[in-house]
């Protein structure tokens, strides 16, 4: 029996892993749980799993969940300090990083401190502090065991030691424009950016992949879990979504991980590591699917073009452009901006940040903060 705390569990990942709680009753138990705003859903998962802990990182909303819970023994804690506890307690031995943003990086790091293994589903994490994250990890003897769907694919591709890699390669489905002309980009609203044509997701990571911003965040991740130097990563884009990524040996040999463009495997996979537990989720079928492979022009995904360029310089910049891509996404989100303008705002706040290369938790944090600042401030000034 495993007992895990779930950071983000009312989002889209957090719900799939208690899915997977459901589909695995003697094997998983809840702990704690955690969410943000959305009190509705955490009432329902707090009386069907029945956690220890339900936090809540808005204070309005932990005091309206404590008095919808009264009659349950479970503690209602709010703020990060309340995050904090959750993952820092005795009980849980795994902690599920589906939190959305950068946030997931100080109780990511606290989780490892007190001995727990991540199942990382917050690509952000890494982005910001890859570096500190799994330098802390191999210091605590923690295991990090990827949740992306991409990452996942690898991680169980791995059937040799890394040294006789090649390279990877990290599938992409080029989101809902692929191969529209710029000058129709600037048509596109939220609402046709959040078309997604194979993965249901939450708003932020389905703008991501629109833009493929998305897949630059994980190309960065890929080179901090799989201790890859960039040369040997490589985007392919596979719009059928059915192989999650593959691995290339010296020899040739390629090796691919396929299945259905749904995170309950990848997910079970994290937990039940190093064995594979049975579920009853649909099966992939490949009779009569066509598999493509497109080589991406990076000159017309510039946000491709730019994650690849900051993962390379390092230090603190890619925790900025990490945190400019947020800012700018829910600004877009708002109709503050237009699509076009989300990697325009993240390039300049890019070029502008002197970086700092010997990155502590720290100096992340007080990039991550300017970088927003900063981003904030170019959307007012428009």
């Amino acid at each position: 029996m495993k007992t895990i705390t779930v950071l983000g569990s009312t989002g889209s990942i957090g719900t799939q892993t208690l899915d997977v709680v459901r589909e695995n009753p003697d094997k998983l138990q809840v702990y704690a749980l955690v969410a943000g705003t959305r009190v509705d859903e955490m009432e329902h998962q707090v009386r069907e799993f029945k956690p220890q802990i339900a936090a809540m990182m808005d204070e309005k909303a932990a005091g309206e969940l404590k008095a919808r819970l009264h009659d349950l023994p479970v503690i209602v804690e709010q703020g990060m300090n309340g995050i904090m506890r959750t993952v820092t307690a005795d009980k849980p031995d795994t902690v599920v990083t589906a939190i959305s943003g950068r946030i997931g990086l100080e109780p990511t790091l606290a989780a490892i401190k007190e001995g727990k293994n991540i199942a990382l589903a917050n690509k952000e994490t890494l982005v910001a502090g890859g570096d500190l994250v799994m330098d802390t990890a191999k210091r605590f003897g923690c295991s990090i065991i990827p949740v992306d769907s991409e990452h996942s694919a690898i991680f169980q591709c791995l059937e040799e030691p890394n040294g006789l890699l090649e390279k990877i390669l990290i599938t992409a489905s080029g989101g809902p424009f692929l191969g529209w002309p710029p000058e129709k980009l600037n048509e596109v609203t939220p609402e046709m950016a959040l078309k997604h044509p194979n993965w249901s997701m939450g708003a932020k990571i389905t703008i991501d992949s629109a833009t493929m911003m998305n897949k630059g965040l994980e190309v960065i991740e890929a080179h901090h879990l799989f201790g890859l130097g960039y040369d040997q990563i490589e985007v392919l884009i596979h719009p059928q979504s059915i192989v999650h990524s593959m691995v290339q040996y010296q020899d040739g040999s390629i090796l691919a991980q396929l299945g259905r463009p749904d995170m309950r495997l990848p997910i079970q996979y994290a937990l039940s590591y190093p064995v594979r537990w049975p579920n009853r989720f649909e099966r992939l079928d490949l009779r009569g699917k066509t598999l493509t492979f497109i080589e991406p022009n990076l000159q017309e995904i510039p946000a491709l073009a730019l994650a690849y360029e900051a993962g390379r310089r390092g230090g603190t910049l890619p925790a900025v452009m990490n945190a400019a891509n947020e800012v700018a996404v829910y600004a877009f989100l708002e109709r503050k901006i237009g699509y076009r303008q989300i990697v325009h705002i993240v390039e300049s706040i890019c070029e502008e940040h002197e970086v700092l290369d010997a990155a502590d938790l720290e100096s992340i944090i007080e990039a991550d903060d300017w970088a927003r600042k900063r981003a904030r401030e170019r959307i007012q000034n428009g």
